[in-house]
């Protein structure tokens, strides 16, 4: 027995790092399908065929794009008609200072990790079973002051803020909705921040002297905390935001 059996669950951003991992880690649990969004087709492709598993589909989106949005959960309603879980996962990070912040930069940011999420959820509100569960990918940026980070501070507070709204408003409908913000973790966005490999190298180094676990994490160890999330093992959590980051922002 899975913790996930029968589940039919969304992941955004799923074609590589943190949403790949959960990917991967709701198949193991059991879930009856697992649909996955990203941008890139080549990498949905190749996520597909690392997990080589027949209840995988993967839609091609930009969830900041309402068309993209409509016509996947026009599959999800053709294929399976319902969603018990959504991890609403894609998100982007760069850096900009205060002074050199562009209009195309905030728009960028604020469209993908705001309003990305916002309607990713709205719009999959005709297909969620009463009792869900609704994670937000957010960020241990939400209550931290990162330097050259102000937009991408705010989009994850704002993130945490919608996990608060969306518990009341779903609370009716026994939904669950839990922020789960990771602190520094091994993938590939993060290791494209820095400018070239040995700024990005810098970067990790300066992340893991300030983590009292004195590491960043796996995709993995987050899949994990998104498994725990997305199952009755969660059954009495919901409005929180559960820190996986290894006591960066709790010490």
């Amino acid at each position: 027995m899975g913790k996930l059996d029968g589940k039919v669950a969304l992941i955004t951003g799923g074609s590589e790092g943190i949403g790949f991992a959960t990917a991967q880690r709701f198949i193991a649990e059991g879930a009856e399908h697992v649909f996955i969004t990203g941008r890139r087709q080549t990498a949905l492709d190749e996520a597909v065929n690392k997990i080589a598993a027949k209840n995988v589909t993967a839609v091609q989106g930009d969830t900041s794009n309402m068309t993209d949005l409509d016509k996947l959960f026009s599959i999800i309603q053709k294929e399976k008609g319902r969603l018990d879980i959504i991890f609403a996962n894609a998100a982007t990070c760069s850096f900009a200072k205060l002074g050199t912040i562009s209009e195309e930069y905030f728009d960028n940011v604020i469209n993908v990790n705001v309003k990305g999420v916002l309607f990713t959820i709205q719009k999959a509100l005709p297909l969620l079973v009463d009792g869900a569960s609704i994670i937000l990918n957010g960020s241990n940026s939400s209550n931290k002051g990162d330097p050259d980070l102000s937009v991408y501070c705010a989009s994850k507070a704002a993130i945490r803020s919608f996990a608060r709204c969306w518990t009341v408003d779903l609370k009716e409908r026994k939904i669950r909705v839990n922020t789960l913000s990771p602190g520094a973790v091994d993938t590939p966005l993060l290791r494209s921040m820095g400018k070239n490999e040995e700024e990005s190298q810098r970067l990790i180094a300066e992340w893991i002297a300030a983590t009292p676990i004195n590491r960043i994490a796996t995709p993995d160890e987050i899949a994990k905390v998104a498994v725990f999330l997305a199952s009755d093992d969660s059954s009495y959590v919901t409005g929180i935001e559960l820190f996986a980051d290894g006591g960066l922002s709790q010490i």
